[in-house]
């Protein structure tokens, strides 16, 4: 019980701290970021909810990435692990070598189509390096990037061209499941026909390059002028040594949560407030530090793969594992043990169906036991409420002593907003709890007539402005649109779900 209340008083300080003195709280957390030009505002509201943090600040995300662990002397540690089942390879990048790809295509972005500070550039691949590259080659260039989850139909990967305008797409010949292969380059094309279509200027002329996967019988028929191919493209163009220096503010992407009809909901994310809250909560929540490594077994174009896959652990400097499998079927019901036990992961994050599907094919856990698995110490699960019976299944069959996290948060939010503490202090883990609100977060149930809601009764969860660093800036060419649907219902509160 002493270890318990210790525990507690230093959660509870942090983050009482975080809530009375938000513009302290963060001016410090910001000081783990390096800054081309420092601020002396720490947040901007006098447009909110439309808020600014550390608004005459300038940095780069893909500098503080990876060039700046390159300059500390972390160029010859891994940056990534792509573990493919699918395509039965394992590549590590160092850094440094890391560094070098990032460099190389945003040259040929720069160099070769023209993309400049501003620009959009949409990306529509798999789960490959290549993909991480062209985001932190986006953001080296002060661009910013749209990842669509890869397999979309035609018409919801229209939607979001259209409504982004993107300057390049960058894309694959395909996508590797365990039964099938998915042609990416028709729906590509279809797509880039029906954003013509639907109203887009000059939407074929729009420049694609394309990653062609090798092993794989999907030949692309590439369009004379505005396709390209990338490796082709990478050959023959020089590195983008310089970086740009873009505002705390300049938006570093666009993530689409919904809408396949009318307008898209493009939620935008700054740079110097998603810097400061990842390298903060990344150390608070996932206790991660340089050279840990860190597995997310999600994809990139979903939130997660943003926060946890590319730009979380990379600020850490530590290690990120990129998965080109299933849960199941790659080859079988161990393979998220396997991939644990390879290469040495600390913190795991998965989503509660995924385990359901392990414990389905393998409800005894024996193909786990297979595997050392002494290295995990905090095991993540978010996406969904995950349900006691598989909470208690994890927790059953798992190494004794691993911290179990049902966090929760959402694309809105960016980082999560209320979870467990492997790198602050720790918890009992309560069955259907999420924990404690993550510092920064003032959180708060409201009742009838907008009052605080009495305790153990249901009500709206919201959270109390100022929103924190990371959170959505607006939805992209929206502003209204942002505030109707966030701010409207409960002024002074940002509405994230109806009821819990």
């Amino acid at each position: 019980m002493k270890a318990l209340r210790r525990a507690f008083s230093v959660y509870k300080s942090t983050f009482t701290r975080s809530i009375a003195e938000p513009e302290e709280y963060w001016r410090e957390k910001a000081g783990g970021i390096s800054w081309d030009r420092p601020f002396s505002t720490v947040l901007d509201s006098s447009h909110s909810p439309l808020l600014r943090w550390f608004p005459e600040g300038r940095l780069n995300m893909a500098f503080n990435c990876l060039d700046r662990h390159v300059h500390s002397g972390l160029g010859d540690e891994w940056a990534l692990i792509y573990d493919s089942p699918v395509t039965d390879r394992i590549v590590h990048y160092t850094y440094s070598e890391l560094l070098d790809e990032v460099k190389r295509f945003a040259g040929v972005l720069a160099f070769r189509h023209g993309v400049q500070q501003g620009d959009r550039v949409l990306i529509y691949m798999p789960m490959v390096p290549e993909a991480l590259v062209a985001m932190l080659a986006c953001a080296r260039l002060g661009a910013t990037h749209s990842v669509v989850f890869g397999g979309f139909a035609a018409k919801e990967l229209s939607s979001r061209i259209v409504d982004c305008a993107p300057k390049v797409i960058v894309s694959a010949s395909c996508g590797i499941e365990p039964q099938r292969v998915i042609a990416y380059k028709p729906l590509l094309d279809a797509a880039i026909e029906l954003a013509g279509k639907s109203g887009l200027p000059d939407a074929d002329k729009i420049h694609s390059i394309v990653y062609q996967r090798k092993g794989q019988n999907v030949p692309c028929v590439f369009r004379p002028h505005t396709d390209f191919d990338f490796y082709q493209e990478m050959a023959n163009c020089k590195s983008h040594d310089s970086v740009a220096s873009v505002p705390s503010s300049h938006p570093l992407y666009i993530l689409y949560t919904s809408g396949t009809t009318g307008t898209p909901k493009g939620v935008v994310r700054d740079t110097g407030g998603y810097a400061v809250a990842l390298n903060a909560s990344f150390e608070q929540l996932y206790g991660i530090e340089k050279g840990d490594v860190m597995w997310a077994a999600s994809d990139i174009g979903w939130v997660v793969g943003h926060t946890c896959i590319t730009y979380g652990p990379l600020l850490r400097g530590a290690t990120t594992v990129l998965y080109e499998g299933k849960p199941v079927s790659t080859p079988d019901a161990g393979a998220w043990w396997r991939v644990i036990a390879s290469h040495e992961v600390k913190c795991m994050f998965g989503a509660p169906t995924s385990i359901r599907a392990i414990k389905k094919e393998d409800p005894k856990g024996k193909l786990m036991k297979m595997y050392n698995l002494s290295c995990l110490k905090h095991f993540t699960l978010a996406g969904e409420r995950c349900d006691p019976n598989t909470l208690q299944w994890l927790e059953s069959h798992l190494p004794k002593g691993i911290l179990l996290n049902d966090h929760w948060w959402q694309t809105e939010s960016g980082w999560p907003m209320i979870g467990n503490f492997a790198g602050l202090e720790q918890f009992n883990v309560k069955m259907g709890s999420a924990t404690k609100p993550v510092p920064g977060w003032d959180i708060q149930i409201m009742g009838e007539n907008n009052k605080p809601a009495a305790r153990n009764t249901l009500g709206k969860v919201v959270v109390k402005l100022p929103t924190p660093p990371g959170f959505m800036s607006t939805l992209w060419r929206n502003d209204q649109a942002f505030i109707d649907k966030y701010f409207k219902d409960i002024p002074g509160f940002y509405l994230t779900v109806k009821s819990i």
